[in-house]
């Protein structure tokens, strides 16, 4: 079944948003080609441009659990996102859905 994330990011005021935007392609190009991913998206609050949420769609909750599991080791922490995050992410899963009909 496939898994949707929120990952909510809150940028460091003191860093401009060429050198933000750049460095989240860079990490987002390492997620885009990780087995299982299906979509990213990178939805910038209107009301604060330092604020935004990464939507991930994954194939299943494996995929995005082994993503996880990469990202902690030496080579998927490797990039520069967390010199520009003011603080940890806030990662939300869905998996379920309603029925709307």
């Amino acid at each position: 079944m496939t898994q949707t994330v929120f990952l909510e990011v809150q940028f460091r005021d003191d860093v401009d948003h060429d050198t933000i935007a750049s460095v989240v392609r860079e990490t987002l190009a390492q997620t885009a080609g990780f087995p299982g991913n299906e979509s990213l998206e990178v939805l910038v609050d209107d009301a604060d441009a330092h604020r935004a949420v990464v939507l991930e769609r994954w194939t299943t909750a494996a995929d995005h659990d082994a993503y996880v599991a990469w990202r902690a080791t030496p080579e998927g922490a490797a990039n520069a996102l967390a010199q520009v995050l003011a603080g940890p992410p806030v990662t939300r899963t869905f998996e379920r859905t309603l029925d709307l009909s």
